[in-house]
Formats: C-alpha cells, sequence, structure tokens
C-alpha cells in the first residue's frame, strides 16, 4: 500500500499531520508493507526568495487580526504540545520561499534519507524555529543529517530539483488538494487536513481491506471436497 502525503515546510498543521501520520502507521497492523512518500507542495510559490518576515506580519496582511493570530497559533501549539512535540515554534517564528527548502529534501530522498530529510526539516522549523530558506542554513542542514557538503551545495546552487518541486504541487491540485495537509492513500483515498490519528488508523484500515477483497464462498453440498487429514 502506498501513502503519499503533500505538505509544505512552514504549515504548521502539515508538521502536526506528519506526526499525526507516524502515529497512525505505528498502530496500523500492516505497517511493513506500506510505503511513505512525502510530496512538497508550496503555499507560497510567488514568495521573493531571501527575503523572510514574521509570521504574525504574514498573517496580518492575509487580513487577519492579532487577536486571532494569537488565537489561532496558541491553539496549534497546544496541541502539538499534548502530542509530545515540544517545542513547536509556530508564531515566533519567520517565513519565506520554500523552494530550496524542498529541494533539499528532494535531493537528500534521492541519496536515500527520504524520511529523515522530511522529519528533520519539521523539526528544524518547528522544534528550533531556524531559518530553512537560504542556501547556507540549508547546506548546514544538510550535513547535520549525513549528506556531502558539496553534493547539497551543487544539488541546491544548481537547482536542479526545481522542477520536481513544482511539478509534486501541480500533481497535487490535479487530484484535488486546495490546501495541504493532504494525505493520499493508493490513489484511491484522500484525507485533507491534519486529521486526528484514529481518523488516519480508520483511512488506513479501510484502504487496506478495499484493496483486498474478502473471499465470498459459494454455499451448497460440500461435495467434491476434500478435509484436512485425508477425509474425502
Amino acid at each position: 500500500m502506498k501513502v503519499e502525503i503533500w505538505a509544505d515546510v512552514i504549515c504548521p498543521w502539515c508538521g502536526l499531520g506528519a506526526s499525526r501520520l507516524r502515529e497512525a502507521l505505528g498502530r496500523f497492523p500492516h505497517r511493513d508493507q506500506v510505503e511513505v512518500v512525502h510530496r512538497s507542495f508550496q503555499l507560497d510559490p510567488s514568495a521573493p526568495a531571501g527575503r523572510t518576515r514574521p509570521v504574525r506580519e504574514m498573517l496580518n496582511a492575509k487580513g487577519m487580526p492579532d487577536r486571532q493570530i494569537d488565537q489561532v497559533t496558541a491553539h496549534i501549539e497546544a496541541m502539538a504540545d499534548a502530542e509530545g512535540l515540544q517545542p513547536y515554534h509556530v508564531l515566533d517564528n519567520i517565513v519565506g520561499n520554500t523552494s530550496l527548502a524542498h529541494e533539499l529534501m528532494a535531493y537528500a530522498s534521492e541519496q536515500g534519507m527520504h524520511e529523515r530529510a522530511w522529519q528533520g526539516m519539521f523539526e528544524a522549523y518547528f522544534g528550533q524555529a531556524r531559518p530553512v530558506f537560504d542556501l547556507e542554513p540549508l547546506v548546514a542542514l544538510g550535513v547535520e543529517w549525513g549528506l556531502d557538503e558539496a553534493g547539497v551545495r551543487e544539488a541546491l546552487t544548481s537547482r536542479r530539483y526545481a522542477a520536481q518541486v513544482e511539478a509534486d504541487s501541480r500533481e497535487a491540485h490535479e487530484l484535488g488538494a486546495t490546501g495541504v495537509p493532504f494525505v493520499v492513500i493508493d490513489r484511491r483515498l484522500g484525507i485533507a487536513g491534519a486529521q486526528p490519528v484514529e481518523t488516519i488508523l480508520a483511512a488506513l484500515v479501510q484502504a487496506w481491506e478495499q484493496s483486498r477483497p474478502a473471499l465470498i464462498t459459494v454455499s451448497g453440498e460440500p461435495d467434491g471436497v476434500c478435509a484436512p487429514g485425508g477425509a474425502c
């Protein structure tokens, strides 16, 4: 079974949703038969590269008043704290163009660090409030994950993963995503938003059962049957 999750680096619901997906998979009895693929989705690909601003400023610009910002971000932080994600910096953070961050994770995935990169990126941004928008901080982060510094630098300066990042976002839109996180199971069942662990687990079970329909036995006299032990 294949589970795909689209997310953006700076989306607080995405960090929470990825954590909930991990927990649901940990409780899923067929976890060893599930392939998890993280895919990129930029919430604001038009954000100018090289420029960052505080989260509050960004939300103000979208028309959200300070009181609402305080309530919403405190609510998300409290939920993250209750689920073991502490600290989880939502309001006390900065935002910017995430294209390079996604390209780093694409490169890391190619080097066999797919899950490590995505989890590490969320931990760096929300757990440590580290900047993840420019070349040097991202090179340092990649080296911390165990990647070759020269390889990371070349991958990011060449921008050879930019097309892949853009293609991921297009695919999400084609599948009907209007926001993230967006989880798709076997390209048949979609989960929008950071749903509770129980909801995700139920969806996993449903998808598993639908992909393996129960055997239907035609009733009737058991003629022409050999039973265990040799009786026919």
